[in-house]
């Protein structure tokens, strides 16, 4: 809040004005932007409705990650590229992990 401000004044005014705000108790926040992650630990999240309309404000200390993608490959996909490729079974996963699970690329990789 303001300093210097009576918390039920502040809270009074507020009302008057449409306004309301809460604190939610969250254990932990997850960001996931185009490549990252902002892990927030322990935040403080205050939810704050005015005129119809929320928005979260959010602060602590957060940790960023490089964002990991995990594919899965079914052995079928495995056997499809080994076979159109004419490679090993094990040169169709690793271009299927390149080409992140598309099958068509990674006949086209391999060929």
């Amino acid at each position: 809040m303001i300093p210097g401000v009576n918390p039920r004044q502040m809270k009074a005014m507020m009302r008057q004005m449409g306004m309301s705000q809460d604190d939610l108790d969250a254990q932990e926040v997850i960001i996931k932007t185009n490549g990252k992650v902002l892990r927030f630990s322990n935040p403080s999240i205050q939810k704050i409705t005015m005129q119809g309309q929320t928005t979260f404000q959010l602060s602590g200390e957060y940790v960023e990650e490089e964002e990991t993608l995990t594919i899965e490959i079914s052995q079928d996909d495995i056997d499809t590229v080994s076979e159109q490729a004419g490679v090993s079974k094990e040169d169709a996963r690793k271009a299927l992990e390149e080409a992140q699970g598309d099958l068509a690329q990674a006949i086209v990789n391999l060929s």
